[in-house]
């Protein structure tokens, strides 16, 4: 089984770094998480997109 990596903007510090994303039979998906740089908390928002997996990452104020 072939891990997938997505790219992923902090929405704190704005510094990016990689994150494993589910697998496509698991999207849509949340899920809490910690920056890799600052450690702020944040949500990453899993989709797909054409059967490419898209990642988002919003604080949890928003």
């Amino acid at each position: 089984m072939e891990i997938d990596f997505v790219q992923v903007t902090c929405p704190s510090c704005f510094q990016t770094f990689t994150v494993a994303a589910p697998a496509l039979s698991e999207l849509p998906a949340e899920l809490d998480y910690d920056c890799e740089v600052c450690c702020r908390p944040m949500i990453l928002e899993f989709r797909s997109d054409l059967g490419e997996v898209r990642a988002e990452a919003r604080g949890l104020d928003d």
